[in-house]
């Protein structure tokens, strides 16, 4: 459910939403959401000084009932 949500709201971020994928993968720490979208994307979804990083990071914790950490990534052809 958490990477659903996740990838929703940053599809209406990006530019090239076609290139969003959120993959969920457990680990000690909790669960983690790699996030990979297009490199041209990657500051819309960083915003400026990490702001709509740490927005999406909120949102995400506010839904999760236990540890979630958000990575993002850009996709690399």
């Amino acid at each position: 459910m958490l990477a659903q949500a996740v990838e929703h709201l940053i599809k209406n971020i990006v530019d090239f939403p076609d290139d969003v994928s959120v993959k969920s993968h457990e680990n000690a720490r909790g669960e983690l959401l790699r996030v990979r979208v297009n490199p041209e994307d990657i500051g819309r979804v960083i915003g400026r000084s990490g702001r709509t990083a740490n927005a999406i990071r909120t949102v995400v914790q506010a839904l999760a009932d236990h540890k979630v950490r958000v990575d993002i990534m850009d996709v690399r052809r």
